[in-house]
């Protein structure tokens, strides 16, 4: 069924507002009356000055144009009205007894809707008429869609803010315990019960820790709160700190992270740069067996761009989820049962737009898998 016959049967005729403007007294009350008849609200004007000033003071949602007026013509009125940032959107009908191709053709230039030719008959005016409330219907519930939408959004947004900042700086205590915990401690002292328990309790802290983070930063990246402040960067200054980092993790699994690469300047942004190289990491580690290794490399593959490859030889990615890893977001776990969000590789690929480069990915199933970032080479 077309959208506008389905609104039409729901419309109530008594909430639009049709403004009828003719010079012609006869007109006007025939008109009046046919519409009053359909329970619509009416409004008159005579002449086009009297349209404009009507207009501004009824609001209608339709207006009722006829095109042949002694002050000023209904073509002259619609060009007034529609450089009226009020009065613009509100759809015209001329009523005329012409009907040559250039008057139809002008009459569209200067903003109509339709045209209703005299003299009228009653079946086509309400036809008519009941498109064009039915289209200002349409408008009106996508508007206050719209509306709803991006509440919802915002409201969200703001929620999401909300947890991941005020449960950051906790989480961020209790990975540093656990994480002290783990590294001093051994089955030997509190038993393997809860040596295991403290190991896994501080792997999921891990977790948590980088997900709040992903989840604050991903947010403040959607609502426009997260600056872009590019600048030269080593990538050798850069990339061993975040491998220093994920060491101790990767250990925890008997994984072997080695990172290749030179000095390599690069104009990018410094933490974004890093929450990519970090998510990348995480992932690696996640989806890779005990005592294999990962390989961290710095390639400059042409004269602008500077490449950065995180291999893992770990289970891989399916072919038909190549294409879309990078947005769909969907949960995963890893070879230790670790959960992942998916948001940090949609993260992942923002930041990379975000700095001029961009992330992809290469994958056989049970072989590995190779995610990359290019970024802008510093220019001389």
């Amino acid at each position: 069924m077309d959208v506008t016959n389905s609104l039409e049967s729901q419309i109530n005729r008594s909430d639009y507002k049709i403004l009828i403007v003719d010079d012609v007294v006869s007109n006007v009350l025939l008109l009046k009356i046919l519409l009053t008849n359909e329970k619509f609200q009416v409004c008159t004007a005579n002449c086009g000055n009297m349209c404009v000033e009507q207009a501004k003071a009824e609001k209608p949602d339709l207006i009722l144009l006829d095109v042949m007026m002694p002050d000023i013509s209904g073509f002259d009125t619609a060009v007034i009205l529609k450089k009226d940032p009020e009065l613009k959107d509100i759809p015209i009908i001329f009523l005329t007894a012409l009907n040559s191709p250039q008057d139809l053709v002008k009459g569209f230039q200067v903003g109509a809707s339709d045209f209703l030719s005299k003299p009228f008959n009653k079946e086509e005016l309400v036809v008519r008429v009941m498109h064009q409330i039915a289209l200002v219907a349409a408008k009106r519930l996508i508007e206050k869609q719209n509306r709803e939408l991006l509440a919802t959004i915002s409201n969200r947004d703001k929620m999401y803010s909300v947890i991941a900042h005020d449960l950051r700086s906790p989480m961020a205590s209790i990975r540093m315990v656990l994480n002290l915990a783990a590294a001093t401690i051994s089955p030997e002292v509190v038993g393997p019960e809860i040596y295991e328990l403290i190991d896994k309790a501080n792997k999921e802290s891990e977790d948590v820790h980088d997900l709040l983070d992903n989840l604050l930063k991903w947010t403040k990246s959607q609502t426009g709160r997260l600056n872009v402040v590019l600048q030269d960067l080593d990538l050798n200054d850069i990339i061993p700190g975040v491998v220093d980092i994920f060491e101790m993790i990767a250990a925890t699994k008997k994984i072997t992270l080695t990172y290749n690469g030179a000095s390599t300047v690069v104009r990018a942004d410094n933490d974004m740069l890093k929450t990519i190289v970090r998510n990348f990491l995480s992932n690696a580690i996640k989806f890779s067996p005990e005592n294999s290794s990962i390989d961290i490399n710095v390639t400059t593959p042409n004269a602008d761009f500077a490449r950065i490859s995180v291999t893992d030889h770990g289970v891989g990615i399916a072919s038909d989820r190549l294409a879309t890893i990078f947005h769909k977001g969907e949960t995963t776990y890893g070879t230790d049962g670790e959960e992942g969000s998916g948001l940090g590789l949609q993260l992942c690929q923002d930041f990379a737009k975000k700095i001029g480069g961009d992330v992809d990915v290469e994958s056989q199933e049970g072989q590995g898998s190779t995610f990359s970032v290019t970024v802008p080479l510093k220019k001389d």
